[in-house]
């Protein structure tokens, strides 16, 4: 028997957020007494039939990483959870997770990670849940995991000592086992399954260099099993790739400020035939050729278009969907190929239902994440395997590669601007200003074009029917050009403001034109309109995707 404490606390916890998937905040909130402890309790109490059950816990191998897996299985101990698996050294990406969680039957999945934010002392963590699909725990339950915060005065631990995370085995509490596994097999088992790795080693081998950058963040191991081990690369096609706590003072956003280093060695210096990028906790991606960045709204709409390249999908799609702010290329190609295709709210949990009811195969958001019904989460290496499977069976550049693909569906000239860590009144007050004109911009004149529609998005579930409303200012001209505007929640600091642009040119058109360019008049009206750059006292935004 399994000594268990109660540990009675004199506040409850009270600053997490409903409706989200679960918890970011800066590494020293997470370091104060009993904080994270309450968290994993509220957690706990969440998950039906938790007591025998198994739990999959894992995280990026941020600052703090092994400590919370430590107080996460003396809780789970203190429970009964029934098996609690974690991988060596705590290290699990997020797609893996999902892809233990489905392999394993488990009742779910405990994330540690902050995803693409900093770590280290001063950076951020989280904590997140994801449910027994492997997919992230849907509003219904994180909104139980909030109510529980607002009331629990005391939670459950046992202070058993632990073995070292760093060796295999398996180690039992009571009514409890924990297994320490290898995080890194399973997840290549299955990209085994989709992908070709003798066709794509063969590919790289042959005169087409490839640098990934893990961006000193869980996809290092990942990449150095598949790219050195499995297809026989050499160890420097993986830059970065030692998990570090604080990601060597790096920002792990795979984006082309956060990843200019690998930026200017594809763009600039022209060094490798391609190149990609995954963050913090390995769901993103960024995929780069020589002298050539591919959009993620294109890398979507690539990957819809060439499944027959893929083994694990050459028979076939069932249908795709996207996020509300992704670019509509990806609509193209779905009517081209008489598949439907899904706009959906930001936030991978409502690809889930869709997922489950195999409605689609493919899916993706514009902020570097795409995926499919392998696992229930985006995956940054799977997409990056995927374009390499696509480049080896067509033996073309990604330039080649994405320059034909406008040819034949056109081009879907768009542009995320971020304007990060700005003060919440301030990003309130645009937000604010847009959604009182909506009503009246419709037929006035935007960007050289009539305004068409001017609405908050809102969206109703085809499969439970359930209405997420408040999802993104949108104005939408005649032409189909787009322009949206959010408030990010990813952030600990500030607010995030994001502003998307899109306009679509055909075939016949100029397909070569610098984004910023082509889109520039709905930039500067968008600008003018809300005085942006006056209130945010930004000449430019932080970020441009």
């Amino acid at each position: 028997m399994t000594e268990v404490n109660v540990i009675h606390i004199n506040s409850p916890f009270l600053d997490q957020k409903p409706g989200t998937s679960g918890l970011r905040k800066s590494t020293l909130k997470f370091q104060e007494q009993h904080y994270l402890e309450v968290f994993i309790e509220a957690i706990l109490l969440s998950l039906e039939n938790i007591q025998g059950s198994t739990l999959v816990v894992g995280g990026d191998g941020r600052y703090g990483n092994i400590e919370a897996i430590e107080k996460i299985v003396q809780i789970c101990v203190a429970h009964e959870v029934g098996k609690v698996i974690v991988p060596k050294d705590g290290l699990l990406s997020t797609p893996a997770t999902s892809n233990l969680i489905r392999k394993e039957n488990a009742v779910g999945g405990i994330i540690l990670s902050a995803s693409h934010n900093p770590g280290g002392i001063d950076g951020d963590f989280g904590v997140k849940l994801n449910i027994a699909n492997g997919g992230p725990a849907p509003e219904i339950i994180t909104n139980q995991i909030f109510k529980s915060t607002q009331s629990l005065t005391s939670y459950k631990i046992s202070k058993i000592k632990l073995p070292d995370f760093s060796q295999y085995g398996s180690f039992n509490y009571g009514e409890t086992t924990l297994e320490i596994i290898d995080g890194l097999k399973d997840y290549s088992a299955l990209m085994e399954k989709i992908f070709d790795f003798d066709q794509i080693s063969d590919f790289l081998k042959k005169d087409f260099s490839l640098i990934f950058d893990a961006m000193n963040a869980v996809t290092g191991p990942y990449a150095k099993n598949i790219f050195v081990e499995k297809m026989g690369l050499s160890n420097d096609c993986v830059m970065n790739g030692d998990p570090l706590k604080d990601f060597g003072g790096l920002h792990p956003d795979p984006n082309l400020t956060y990843a200019a280093h690998l930026a200017d060695l594809l763009l600039n210096k022209k060094s490798y035939s391609f190149g990609a990028a995954c963050d913090g906790d390995g769901d993103r991606n960024m995929i780069l050729g020589r002298g050539c960045f591919v959009n993620p709204s294109d890398s979507l709409a690539v990957i819809t278009a060439n499944t027959t390249c893929v083994p694990g999908y050459k028979e076939g799609i069932s249908g795709v969907a996207r996020s509300m702010p992704t670019s509509s290329a990806v609509d193209i190609v779905a009517s081209a190929l008489n598949i439907p295709c899904f706009e959906t709210p930001t936030g991978w949990k409502f690809f889930g239902n869709l997922l489950d009811s195999n409605l689609i195969t493919i899916c993706g958001e514009e902020s570097f994440g795409t995926g499919s019904n392998h696992v229930r989460e985006k995956d940054g290496l799977w997409a990056v395997l995927y374009w390499l499977q696509i480049l080896a069976e067509k033996n073309c550049s990604v330039s080649d590669l994405i320059k034909n693909h406008w040819r034949q569906f056109g081009r879907n000239y768009y542009s995320r601007h971020d304007y990060e860590a700005i003060p919440s009144n301030i990003a309130n007050q645009i937000f604010d200003k847009l959604s009182s004109m909506l009503p009246t911009l419709i037929g006035t004149n935007f960007a050289g074009n009539l305004v068409k529609d001017a609405d908050n998005f809102s969206y109703l579930d085809p499969v439970d029917n359930s209405i997420s409303e408040n999802q993104g200012l949108r104005v939408i001209l005649e032409d189909n050009s787009r322009v949206i505007l959010r408030l990010s929640g990813t952030g600990t600091k500030g607010a995030t403001l994001r502003l998307y642009f899109e306009k679509f040119i055909n075939p016949k058109q100029n397909l070569s034109l610098n984004p910023q360019i082509a889109l520039k008049p709905l930039i500067d009206d968008i600008d003018n309109l809300l005085n942006i750059s006056k209130l945010t006292k930004m000449e430019t935004p932080t970020v441009i995707t």
